[in-house]
């Protein structure tokens, strides 16, 4: 089975795991294309496979591909995001990183990983994407987002106005340091730590959570994701910062900004023994009290 391999963070701490991940690899006879980057760093430690194929933005990735092993943290899954696009090629996140709340499989289950994927005894978690349409062409390669859209505030500490929109109707104007609008998968991230409300990864909605809001009477609210989303921003600043998940964009407010659900959703490997309600006791201690 053809097996892509992404990382963007070389550490030499990962040195053992790269081995170990490489070797289990081989014994499973996989063939491999592995991220362009990461070449220079493998060959250096004399870990690269004999026979191998590279990716990159300008190589892309085929649909021939088995599964991607998205070797690090959430934040390397949604690197991969932009490199799968429409492809529908799985991606299966090996935690080599802190939380893993989407990066799920322990480096020490990577073999057990294999064997599952190899006989098809897994199970593919379809997860909506937000999309970006924008008078000015910003992220043009990739206008997606797994986890949220952002406005922000860039150059000034004063809050910006932004008009939020329904289908073309009034919302309310919001005076905050920026908005989110997050997918069920992003609920568990930014939009949480802002106030947020969990919503399950199979739920049809996005979630608009205002960020350190000046009028209180405001409140984070859940909107049908077959809604388009629009916005008209204010300040005092000449610029603001407009993001999907980790990349961002300057704007002015001369931009028209409208974000919807994308028309293709991505595939996320869920392994035996996985599933979301233990990822969020497990990962985020949901629910448990210390005094108890």
């Amino acid at each position: 089975m053809l097996i892509a391999i992404y990382n963007r963070v070389f550490d030499d701490d990962d040195l053992e795991v790269l081995s170990q991940i490489f070797k289990s690899l081989k014994e499973y006879k996989c063939d491999l294309i592995i991220f362009e980057g990461m070449v220079p760093h493998l060959k250096l430690h004399d870990l690269l496979p004999k026979t191998f194929r590279t990716f990159s933005k300008e190589d892309p990735l085929t649909k021939d591909v088995r599964c991607l092993l998205s070797l690090g943290g959430d934040g390397t899954i949604l690197d991969t995001v932009t490199y799968v696009g429409d492809k529908g090629i799985p991606i299966l996140g090996i935690n080599m990183g802190r939380l893993g709340f989407l990066a799920g499989t322990g480096v020490t289950e990577v073999e057990s990983a294999l064997q599952q994927l190899q006989s098809n005894n897994f199970i593919i978690d379809k997860r909506s994407l937000v999309h970006l349409d924008s008078s000015d062409p910003l992220f043009a390669d990739a206008p997606y987002a797994l986890n949220e859209f952002t406005l922000h505030r860039k150059d000034s500490s004063s809050m910006i106005i932004i008009h939020t929109y329904i289908n073309g109707e009034f919302l309310c104007t919001y005076w905050a340091d920026g908005i989110i609008v997050s997918t069920p998968t992003g609920s568990t991230g930014y939009s949480l730590s802002c106030g947020g409300p969990v919503i399950f990864p199979q739920a049809n909605n996005f979630v608009i959570t205002p960020v350190a809001p000046h009028n209180l009477n405001v409140r984070p609210v859940v909107v049908p994701d077959d809604q388009i989303i629009s916005f008209e921003i204010e300040g005092r600043a000449k610029q603001f910062l407009c993001t999907l998940d980790a990349r961002s964009a300057p704007i002015s407010t001369d931009v028209s900004l409208a974000v919807k659900k994308e028309k293709f959703d991505i595939n996320l490997v869920r392994l035996e023994g996985q599933n979301f309600l233990q990822t969020l006791r497990n990962k985020m201690y949901w629910g448990i009290d210390r005094r108890n």
